[in-house]
């Protein structure tokens, strides 16, 4: 019985550290790619979805992520992975960001962009709270059917509401 008793807390805590604090949250992220943010997780693992505008264009971004405790903190996660992502860009998008922000090409009406995504950043989710904030670099590497080549780090910032 100890014995069994052992394995499973082990195991539990194993897991348990790797584990976000909530099952579905919804918010805002502002940085590069700025949006709403519908995310699922599934323990150590989730599903994160994006949906970014700008000015003339838009994208749709899915990622999936591990989460594993950052630091020691309950509360404080490490979120890396990987996904995709296809953006649409709108009557003569000219590439002119604002602040650090500069796309490299003019693309015109209905240009499409499929890109690669990775994300890495840190989330806390405010204990006996229904909010998370977080902060990552998703980077990304874009292919446009009018020929561009875009790669961006795409920092950002967001806030959800947990539950």
């Amino acid at each position: 019985m100890k014995k069994n008793l052992l394995v499973l807390t082990l195991f539990l805590l194993i897991s348990g550290a790797a584990m976000a604090q909530y099952d579905y949250a919804i918010g805002l992220r502002s940085g590069g790619t700025s949006g709403l943010t519908l995310k699922k997780n599934y323990g150590a693992t989730a599903i994160e979805g994006l949906i970014g505008f700008w000015h003339d264009g838009f994208s749709v971004t899915a990622l999936w992520e591990k989460n594993q405790m950052a630091f020691n903190e309950p509360g404080l996660n490490w979120v890396y992975g990987v996904g995709g992502h296809i953006a649409v860009y709108g009557n003569d998008f000219d590439g002119r960001g604002s602040g650090w922000y500069d796309h490299p090409h003019d693309y015109d009406d209905g240009d499409l962009g499929l890109g690669i995504d990775g994300i890495v950043g840190l989330e806390y989710k405010i204990p006996n709270a229904p909010i998370a904030f977080g902060i990552d670099l998703k980077p990304y590497l874009e292919i446009v059917t009018e020929g561009g080549v875009l790669f961006s780090i795409d920092p950002g910032i967001g806030v959800k509401v947990a539950f």
